[in-house]
């Protein structure tokens, strides 16, 4: 099953890490957040990945192409530019580069991967700023036994995210800015249908918005409750807040 990360985004919110860099790219422990998520499912058993390029989608793409360079002892014959790379661990993944435009919003974003994923049964869908130590295996078995077009991981963090009003295992409404903050909220780690692309009108759809909230309304999107560990990044002090857990050798998401 192929995973989609969402990795385009301006991160306006974040502009003191984004100004040369893309989002995703921010580091925690060193390496970049993006690298986190996929391990995250590379733990799981899932190695294929569709990252959705935007904004500096170059440095994303400088980052894979030298990957076994960074993840290896190398030695350089400068004269020659001959590099020979030595035995090291490196992740066995398959990863897809795609440009899903420069101001594309989430839904189009998605809509312009539809020829990589429309002959696929479900694929995995996040975006590229959260962690979390999701039982991936138990929200696709969940996914499953609600035959829903879509399924989105609930979580309980703080009260700035867009709300989700659950009836049983079904999301009854899908609230962008939620009127109170106990509510359940989306925490990204979605398995979706293709076939909610009907549902993407252009590159200007907003995922959250007009499609996640249709289907809702049409009885189409459950949730999966996590009652774990689960972090976004969106300002600065969410990255301080993730490399002061990493540091402590015991952060909840390396479950690898």
């Amino acid at each position: 099953m192929k995973v989609v990360i969402l990795a385009g985004g301006y991160g306006t919110r974040l502009q003191e890490e984004t100004t040369g860099k893309p989002k995703p790219m921010v580091e925690i422990g060193g390496l970049p957040i993006l690298w986190h998520i996929m391990k995250i499912y590379s733990a799981q058993g899932y190695n294929e990945f569709i990252i959705a390029l935007g904004y500096r989608g170059y440095y994303i793409k400088d980052y894979f192409l030298a990957y076994q360079h960074h993840a290896h002892d190398l030695t350089i014959r400068v004269g020659t530019g001959e590099i020979t790379v030595y035995d090291g661990k490196s992740e066995d993944w398959i990863v897809h580069l795609v440009d899903t435009g420069q101001n594309s919003m989430t839904g189009g974003r998605i809509r312009r991967l539809e020829h990589w994923l429309k002959d696929e049964e479900a694929f995995m869908l996040t975006y590229g700023d959260g962690v979390a130590d999701v039982d991936l295996h138990q929200l696709l078995t969940f996914h499953h036994e609600q035959g829903k077009l879509v399924t989105v991981t609930a979580v309980r963090p703080p009260g700035r995210f867009g709300g989700l009003r659950l009836n049983g295992e079904l999301v009854e409404e899908f609230a962008e800015k939620p009127e109170s903050s106990d509510r359940w909220i989306s925490g990204g780690f979605f398995v979706v249908k293709p076939q909610v692309f009907s549902l993407l009108q252009d590159d200007s759809t907003i995922w959250e918005r007009e499609p996640l909230e249709t289907l809702a309304s049409r009885g189409q999107l459950a949730a999966y409750r996590h009652n774990g560990f689960w972090q976004c990044m969106d300002t600065v002090r969410d990255v301080q807040l993730l490399e002061q857990i990493w540091q402590t050798g015991k952060a909840p998401w390396k479950i690898w």
